[in-house]
């Protein structure tokens, strides 16, 4: 690189660093590097050419509001990341759910999502993710209770998957997105804890994405039942930081997580592929790092970003109060402060819009009608419904 090109460069980095980076606490970027971004499907993602103007209504002000989702008679479960569950009315109205399990809140620590049952109308369960302390340190972990009748508390509460293993004296990088399929089992992402290299690992499960079947067995078709020493909840390998998994209409899953200095991802999720942390990668980790491009074992993302957006919780809009939106798929931007709408066409992605909301936003969430929720990120983050403007 020229000295005038570096030069350059160093010049665009500084401002960046000054409006944070990609993980919770600021660790998805520390400088974002531009580098190019081959992949085998899409092309880079451009500054977007379009930007969305939206209506604001804020409804309730959280501790470190993580999740959320709707229950069905239209009130919310909202995770605070210090370890309260909360219910929301959409008229702001907050109260706190008992029974929820001790967390480790340190860092990006905590009380992390919160997905409902396929079957809720009926068996009325509620699945957590947190981190969880025991022997060796913290590590992502799953429960599931019943939430009682009056929404009040979780009772039964009991733990059905926990992340091998458990790490010391890091509090990054947990992941913890769940998302279930159309036949009822359950998809986590499960961050690498900052480890790096164990995401290539099959005998542990940091830097993976898991399928269990609801009580926390094993399904008997994952990829990788048989193998031996393999852990055999891993459904895909060589992931980071995972905070987005959405199944899509079509029943395709896709991915988002945050990438190091670069490189944050959008991927198709496909049973025991493996997307390359920390071998490759569209960003770079105190050093240039190979892209996929250089190893095509590894799957290339559909749509990578640097600078960094930082993603968040994601959905696929499923609508039409957004026109024109529905389809598309909606990211929650920490370090972008916003939006990132990306439309997928076949097997390609892109950037299709921002919405710019000027704070960092950690989750997103559709509303029975079609208007959409925000939680923004920290301490004293609002709960926010957007609608078009």
């Amino acid at each position: 690189m020229s000295p005038r090109r570096r030069s350059w460069l160093t010049a665009l980095w500084l401002p960046l660093l000054a409006v944070g980076c990609g993980d919770d606490g600021g660790g998805s970027g520390l400088s974002p590097v531009p580098a190019p971004t081959p992949s085998p499907t899409a092309s880079p993602t451009p500054t977007p050419a379009t930007t969305t103007a939206v209506s604001r209504t804020n409804v309730a002000t959280m501790d470190n509001g993580w999740a959320m989702t709707f229950l069905p008679d239209g009130r919310l479960l909202v995770t605070e990341r210090p370890g309260r569950l909360r219910l929301v009315t959409t008229g702001g109205v907050v109260t706190t759910v008992s029974g929820t399990p001790a967390v480790n809140a340190a860092g990006q620590g905590g009380l992390l999502d919160v997905a409902l049952d396929p079957d809720f109308a009926s068996n009325r369960y509620v699945y957590l993710s947190f981190a969880e302390s025991g022997s060796g340190g913290a590590g992502l972990a799953v429960a599931r209770g019943t939430l009682a009748a009056d929404a009040a508390s979780l009772g039964d509460v009991r733990v059905v998957w926990r992340q091998v293993p458990k790490i010391g004296n890091e509090d990054r990088h947990y992941g913890g997105r769940m998302a279930f399929a159309g036949d009822g089992t359950l998809y986590v992402t499960a961050g690498e804890r900052h480890q790096g290299a164990p995401a290539q690992d099959l005998t542990v499960t940091l830097g993976k994405i898991i399928r269990i079947n609801r009580d926390g067995t094993i399904p008997s078709d994952n990829p990788f039942v048989g193998t031996t020493g393999a852990r055999t909840e891993i459904w895909s390998l060589g992931h980071r930081n995972p905070y987005g998994l959405v199944f899509a209409a079509d029943g395709r899953l896709f991915e988002s997580e945050m990438g190091p200095e670069g490189g944050d991802e959008f991927n198709l999720i496909t049973r025991g592929a493996n997307y390359g942390w920390r071998t490759v990668s569209e960003g770079n980790d105190g050093e240039v790092l190979p892209r996929h491009a250089t190893r095509p074992e590894f799957v290339a993302p559909l749509v990578s970003w640097t600078p960094v957006i930082a993603p968040g919780g994601m959905i696929q809009y499923r609508g039409t109060r957004f026109v024109g939106w529905d389809g598309d798929f909606i990211l929650a931007g920490l370090t972008a402060q916003g939006l990132v709408r990306v439309r997928v066409t076949g097997s390609t992605a892109a950037e299709a819009a921002r919405v710019p909301l000027g704070t960092r936003i950690r989750e997103v969430e559709q509303g029975p009608d079609g208007a959409i929720w925000v939680l923004e990120d920290g301490a004293n983050g609002r709960l926010v419904r957007l609608d078009p403007a």
